[in-house]
């Protein structure tokens, strides 16, 4: 499973894997509760593997920040995505340093650690460490 299947569906929780595009949409699969849904057109869609975080000298994938979390938890579950700001902030301090403080909010260190954890618990950092 790459980061290019799992998906950041805006209005709705957790994360999805991209099982086939429909005429309408896409059809997907929670990874909170397996469900099966089409999700239309008019959804705001994020695929992970575009995703980048803000650092002091450019940007980095969230797979090398998925990579760093489960290296420093020894590929453990990581904080809870409900911690303090503060704790939150030091975590992601710890994990990535480089981090840009003024463009990488609290809720993004949130959803980060949330996704995080829902991969974790899913068994697929090893399939996302793999990929190329």
């Amino acid at each position: 499973m790459s980061l290019g299947n799992i998906l950041s569906i805006t209005g709705k929780p957790g994360l999805y894997v991209l099982k086939t595009k429909a005429k309408s949409g896409f059809v997907v699969k929670s990874l909170l509760d397996d469900r099966t849904s089409i999700v239309g057109m008019n959804h705001n869609v994020s695929v992970l593997k575009d995703i980048s975080i803000y650092t002091m000298t450019g940007e980095v994938p969230l797979k090398q920040v998925f990579q760093n979390i489960a290296k420093k938890e020894d590929n453990g579950a990581s904080i809870n995505h409900k911690s303090s700001k503060e704790e939150l902030q030091n975590y992601f301090e710890e994990v990535l340093p480089e981090y840009d403080r003024d463009r990488v909010y609290a809720s993004d260190i949130k959803k980060i650690v949330q996704w995080y954890n829902i991969i974790h618990k899913n068994d697929m950092l090893d399939s996302i460490s793999e990929e190329e």
